[in-house]
């Protein structure tokens, strides 16, 4: 079964038609636990109680696990199973008669599980030559929980995260945050738990708190996606990129590079002129020609309109 994203993921729980069978992979097990706990969503919260169960790998049987799923929800539309260390479950202790037996009833449930319910598999390191693993990674939904497709799937991992802690933080200062650290997970954790310290007993967390609190990744400058939105001739998404590397406090001579690189990928034919422009801008630029913002969404605008009219 294809990778499911994240964002994909939030949108079936959001419509509470969830999958039999997921898998949560990634080296990141706080964002396993969040990704996991994400799910008790499809139930209602007054009913969690008796339609959510929590198993741990290292100390359930296969027999345990198909009783519960085999279970019928209470007052609601399905059941929810969270395996966590699910390792332990799928990769027997010992070769032996009886484990051989009982990774055959695994593997009979992972074909064909309960329709009412939800297993998620929140899972570990995993020996990928095991029949129960390669079972599976064929019947299950995978999600890598260590990996952020997009800004706009890291904007939304950032609300998230931000209420659940009490952040106030607002959509604009949501933005320059994911802006100033990248779409690295941990950087994104580690940069909003910072920020809530700074801010911590303020009515509202700005733009600003985040350019004081959260030092900009070595490599922040690769995911503002500027040149890649300037190559798909994406103004729009091109200038909200150019927002966002701003209000995180990028310097502008520092995003020239980007879309430098842009004009150098531009059709053979209008290289000239998108070079031409990119010298143009980087002349006003050193010499106060005009405001820095203005400069350079001009500058990608017209990098855009050179590639429609090539």
């Amino acid at each position: 079964m294809p990778p499911l994203t994240p964002s994909a993921l939030r949108k079936q729980i959001a419509s509470g038609e969830t999958a039999p069978l997921y898998m949560l992979v990634g080296d990141d097990d706080a964002e396993k636990a969040s990704v996991a706990a994400e799910f008790t969503e499809v139930v209602e919260e007054g009913l969690r109680a008796f339609n959510v169960d929590r198993l741990y790998g290292g100390d359930t049987k296969v027999d345990d696990l198909l009783e519960v799923t085999a279970t019928l929800p209470m007052m609601a539309p399905r059941r929810v199973v969270l395996v966590l260390e699910a390792e332990k479950l799928l990769i027997p202790k010992k070769d032996s008669k009886a484990a051989e037996a009982e990774q055959e009833r695994l593997e009979e449930f992972l074909k064909d599980p309960p329709p009412h319910a939800t297993t998620v598999f929140v899972c570990g390191d995993l020996d990928m030559r095991r029949r129960g693993v390669k079972q599976l990674l064929k019947a299950a939904h995978v999600v890598d929980c260590g990996t952020i497709g997009d800004s706009a799937d890291a904007e939304h991992w950032v609300k998230v995260r931000a209420a659940r802690i009490g952040a106030p933080l607002d959509a604009a200062a949501a933005r320059a945050l994911v802006a100033r650290t990248g779409l690295d997970i941990r950087r994104l954790r580690a940069g909003l738990d910072r920020l809530a310290l700074y801010a911590m007993g303020q009515p509202a967390i700005t733009i600003d708190d985040v350019r004081e609190a959260v030092p900009p990744g070595p490599d922040v400058q690769e995911n503002f996606g500027i040149a890649n939105a300037i190559q798909r001739n994406d103004a729009a998404e091109a200038l909200h990129q150019l927002s966002l590397a701003l209000d995180s406090g990028a310097v502008p001579f520092f995003i020239m590079g980007q879309i430098r690189l842009a004009a150098e990928r531009l059709p053979a034919t209008r290289v000239r002129a998108g070079i031409e422009a990119v010298f143009r801008t980087d002349l006003a630029l050193k010499s106060s020609g005009g405001d820095p913002r203005v400069l350079l969404e001009r500058l990608v605008v017209e990098l855009c309109a050179t590639r429609r009219s090539s």
